[in-house]
């Protein structure tokens, strides 16, 4: 279960919103989702959260390039909404056509069935032949200008996005839309 909610930042202080995330797709998706709910091209906050296994932030503000951080990149890897994060981090290109080449299952395997020789180790989840890293990644001073330092998002676990809220001063908006 996913709880998706914007933080929209104005003159007046933060304003929150619930999204749906049913028409997102790729990173792309979701960076328009939060310039729509842009006032002046101030700073938007798109979070993120799995039922307490990983949360993600994204960061926006006019038409620079979002920023990015996932808590745990693994656990957020295995989420369709997790992975448009983790495919921006790692570097991955949506655009490239031999990606849909290399999810394809050529070894010769029943689908399900696993190869005898694959050595990997199943908690970790592959992207493009690469084990995604467990743990946090990306941007770590993200929300540092807002009050939120790296140490201080590195140490959030459950209810994190509670707790962002709370330092940013959104704890009664974002309250609103959960």
């Amino acid at each position: 279960m996913y709880f998706a909610a914007l933080l929209a930042r104005t003159e007046d202080g933060w304003e929150a919103s619930d999204t749906e995330l049913d028409d997102v797709e790729t990173l792309s998706d979701l960076t328009d989702l939060a310039r729509e709910a842009s006032v002046d091209d101030d700073t938007v906050l798109v979070f993120i959260e799995q039922e307490d296994a990983w949360f993600g932030i994204l960061r926006v503000e006019g038409e620079e390039d979002p920023r990015i951080y996932v808590s745990d990149a693994a656990a957020a890897a295995r989420s369709s909404y997790g992975e448009i994060l983790i495919d921006e981090l790692l570097g991955r290109d949506d655009d490239d056509p031999a990606d849909d080449l290399d999810t394809l299952d050529l070894d010769g395997t029943e689908d399900g069935e696993p190869d005898e020789n694959d050595e990997e180790d199943e908690d970790s989840p592959v992207i493009d032949g690469e084990t995604v890293p467990a743990g946090a990644v990306g941007d770590r001073e993200i929300l540092a200008d807002l009050g939120l330092s790296e140490a201080d998002l590195l140490a959030l676990d459950t209810d994190a996005m509670a707790e962002i809220a709370e330092a940013l001063g959104a704890a009664e908006v974002l309250e609103t839309v959960r």
